[in-house]
């Protein structure tokens, strides 16, 4: 019965051929509920069947223009920052286990919110703030020129906003390449050798930038690498495929080939992890909530157990637009 199913955010983003950031969207709104089991956000086929009723049942005309007057349905509707029979879902993009620690302890100490999980690379978890699609974006993009991490792209994409940098950890990235390093490869520029085989993230990811970056400051075109166009989602994916030797190199952490084994790291990079938060009245109290949490003694432990991260700057405010 459909009582008894329940779909995955990736699920109803396919079924409803819309993106997994929208679908976040909409249960951030409260219109379309969901609950979460472990890690995963997931929302009753009875919800989602009432949902799409709703949408159906609403008049073409409702928001014409002048329907946003004080006392019209839609301004009632967007005077509304949450739903009022639930906590306030906090989005929270990135794909380091660090963040789903920090959500944990976020759920644990932050009455009223409800901290949801958005696994997306570093320049879509920047985009999809602009768009307002997420409250607390994670990342970590290298601009070669400067060889500043992330105020770069952050000034950039966030034009005429009002936000908070906050360092979350900071950790080494490199190249991964086969037991005993066949090709002798100890830098970037190594990358141009003649047959290499390369294992890639997808675009907008941070590895995939700090590649890209690399190979322009080196001056090797990306069509010299065999297999850039072939993109894997993870870390541990890239690192999985130099093990496997389906692959000769690739670019990711250092966490990732301890996990994989089988494959060697060449630390290339200390590479900063930041958070980003959008100042808002409305968002100060539970943003200086998180800022406690990170800087915690509890939350830093925990991270401090994991292998490979550095967290001297952990919770220290980098920039205020």
């Amino acid at each position: 019965m459909s009582h008894d199913i329940s779909y995955t955010t990736e699920e109803i983003a396919q079924l409803l051929k819309i993106s997994k950031l929208t679908v976040y969207d909409l249960i951030k709104k409260g219109d379309l509920p969901a609950f979460r089991v472990g890690k995963q956000m997931r929302v009753d086929a009875a919800d989602l069947e009432a949902y799409k009723l709703k949408t159906k049942s609403t008049p073409r005309n409702a928001e014409k223009p002048g329907s946003d007057k004080p006392g019209s349905a839609a301004a009632d509707h967007a005077a509304s920052p949450s739903p009022v029979n639930g906590p306030r879902p906090i989005v929270i993009t990135g794909q380091d286990v660090s963040l789903d620690i920090l959500a944990k302890h976020m759920e644990k100490h932050i009455a009223g919110i409800r901290p949801l999980r958005a696994y997306v690379g570093s320049l879509d978890s920047l985009i999809s703030m602009y768009r307002g699609e997420s409250d607390i974006v994670s990342t970590h993009l290298l601009d070669g020129d400067s060889g500043q991490y992330n105020l770069p792209y952050i000034r950039k994409l966030l034009i005429g906003s009002s936000y908070l940098v906050v360092n979350l950890l900071r950790r080494r990235a490199g190249i991964y390449v086969r037991q005993g390093n066949p090709h002798g490869i100890v830098n970037w520029c190594d990358l141009k050798r003649p047959g290499l085989r390369i294992a890639n993230r997808e675009r907008g990811s941070g590895a995939r930038v700090l590649l890209d970056e690399q190979l322009r400051l080196c001056g090797i075109r990306p069509h010299q690498l065999n297999g850039y166009e072939t993109e894997e989602s993870n870390h541990i994916a890239v690192a999985g495929k130099v093990a496997s030797g389906e692959a000769d190199v690739g670019v990711g952490i250092e966490k990732a080939a301890a996990i994989v084994g089988r494959v060697e790291f060449i630390p290339m990079i200390q590479e900063q992890y930041d958070l980003v938060f959008l100042r808002k009245p409305e968002n100060q109290e539970w943003i200086d909530a998180v800022l406690k949490i990170l800087r915690s003694s509890a939350f830093q432990n925990e991270l401090s157990a994991i292998s490979g991260y550095d967290l001297s700057l952990t919770g220290q405010v980098l920039f205020e637009a």
